[in-house]
């Protein structure tokens, strides 16, 4: 799938495009690898992991998703897409709607017509589980880029361009995650941590994790689906237990935009999802140009089957729930 082919990342300079091009050097063999992202010093410092020496394949273009020009000379001959470039804080999001915007849905529409212009074979973009059902602006500018990128494959015509969409909860560890954060305030040995909600619940995978997942899925993708990972949930209550267990908590009340549990699955979508073995795919709808496909069963040859009416995927009623045991060795695997 990856040997001899050319990919690019949007966004490639943070925790999951580190992750993800660590994992395709160490597992295949591309033609080449481009890192596209705005920022030099973090792809100065990604040079430094992967240095020419070693690395002849790695291109590093500096540049912004809202620049479609750039986009086109970047994909110039790629095969592949990881459209993982995003503004992602929450809060920032409530304060600077219009940013998010410019970056989350006007630069989903670079990234697609860039790829169509040069023929790119797949493309996936990375989403988060705060685009179902979205409630602040951030989860309201991805579900807007989802459906984007979704509706992208109905403007095709002949071409063998197809898109996708890879949707997972909290990564664990990685910027913005609630995990660095506390840690920080462990080691400088504040009295509390600071909860939000005594019942808040996050979906919660690793980064291992979820570079694996979107590996999968380039490989099992037909074109138009939303892909969400089988992932346990977390008790927030319970992650502080875990990390500092002789430390109190404190509630500090809801922050702007913030839900007490996540969806991923919404149940007004359960007649377009399917369930896998280990995870499930939201069909597309309106399917124009899916008569053909069989989405029941998938290019790895995986078979699924639909859900019931009452589904739903949900933080706070998983089935699958970590202790403070596994939550712990998670932890633990992190440092």
């Amino acid at each position: 799938m990856f040997t001899n082919k050319t990919i690019l990342i949007s966004g490639g300079t943070g925790s999951f495009g580190n992750h993800f091009v660590k994992k395709l050097v160490q597992n295949y063999k591309p033609k080449k690898i481009i890192i596209y992202s705005r920022d030099e010093y973090k792809q100065f410092k990604m040079q430094q992991k992967f240095p020419s020496k070693n690395y002849p394949f790695f291109r590093f273009f500096l540049g912004d998703v809202r620049d479609l020009e750039r986009l086109k000379i970047a994909m110039n001959g790629v095969d592949l897409v990881i459209h993982a470039a995003a503004l992602k804080q929450v809060p920032a999001a409530e304060y600077n709607p219009i940013e998010f915007v410019k970056t989350n849905i006007h630069g989903a529409e670079n990234i697609i017509q860039a790829a169509i212009h040069q023929k790119v074979k797949k493309i996936i973009a990375l989403s988060t589980d705060k685009a179902a059902n979205p409630i602040n602006l951030y989860g309201a500018t991805k579900l807007a880029s989802d459906k984007i990128f979704i509706a992208a494959n109905n403007i095709i015509g002949s071409q063998k361009t197809i898109f996708s969409v890879v949707r997972y909860g909290n990564v664990v560890g990685s910027r913005g995650s609630v995990v660095p954060f506390f840690n920080k305030l462990i080691e400088s040995k504040e009295d509390h941590l600071p909860i939000t909600h005594k019942d808040m619940t996050r979906f919660w995978i690793t980064l291992d994790q979820a570079v694996d997942f979107v590996i999968s899925s380039f490989k099992r993708m037909i074109g138009g689906e939303i892909f969400v990972p089988k992932i346990p949930s977390v008790k927030i209550t319970d992650l502080a237990k875990a990390m500092a267990p002789r430390s109190k908590t404190k509630i500090i009340g809801i922050r702007p935009g913030e839900k007490i549990h996540e969806l991923m699955c919404p149940n007004e979508y359960h007649h377009l999802t399917l369930e896998f073995k280990d995870h499930y795919t939201i069909i597309p709808s309106p399917d124009y140009n899916y008569e053909k496909k069989n989405f029941l069963m998938n290019d790895l040859n995986e078979k699924g089957k639909k859900v019931s009416s009452n589904f739903e995927y949900n933080s706070g009623t998983n089935e699958n729930f970590l202790s403070l045991k596994q939550i712990k060795k998670i932890n633990d695997e992190l440092e």
